[in-house]
């Protein structure tokens, strides 16, 4: 969709195209109240600040449906395809080395690791998920929201482009 049809779509055609960047009721309502947006960098912008800070229900909620990073998505589903192309492909060595790292952090803070993968190699989120093992549970909850935002941001300007810019 352009950002122009965004700007002036219906209420429901709007949350449509909100929700598959991040199914949180509240930064829908957000994103989509905040309309007209000058630009898709404002868009971006306002998906990485509004609805701050998610609530741990919320963020929980929303990890439901993310994937473990470094497992190779099947299915047809709107998430499925999201981590197909923002995944980075990933050898034997790094997968087995991210599924032990994905066990012991989810035995640390009872949920899915969560990393916008996108732009960094799966060494590199190996040792950032390696380095979030650290955190306290108060200092990870702060990480992960910010971690969800930018994912949602980085999807929302993918599903909402200029005049001219190819979907």
């Amino acid at each position: 969709m352009l950002l122009e049809e965004f700007n002036t779509a219906d209420r429901a055609a709007a949350v449509t195209t909100v929700k598959p960047a991040l199914d949180i009721p509240r930064w829908i309502d957000a994103i989509v109240d905040g309309r007209p947006y000058a630009s898709v960098d404002a868009l971006s912008v306002a998906a990485l600040e509004v609805a701050a800070p998610l609530s741990e229900a919320e963020l929980d909620g929303a990890l439901a449906h993310h994937p473990r990073i470094g497992a190779r998505v099947d299915g047809t589903s709107a998430e499925a395809a999201h981590s197909r192309r923002e995944q980075p492909s990933v050898d034997d060595v790094t997968a087995a080395a991210l599924a032990e790292g994905n066990r012991a952090y989810e035995e640390r803070f009872d949920r899915v690791f969560l990393v916008r993968a996108a732009g960094r190699t799966a060494e590199e989120i190996l040792g950032l998920l390696q380095q979030r093992l650290g955190h306290t549970p108060e200092q990870e909850l702060a990480v992960v929201d910010q971690q969800l935002r930018e994912i949602a941001a980085l999807r929302l300007a993918a599903a909402i482009q200029t005049e001219g810019a190819s979907a």
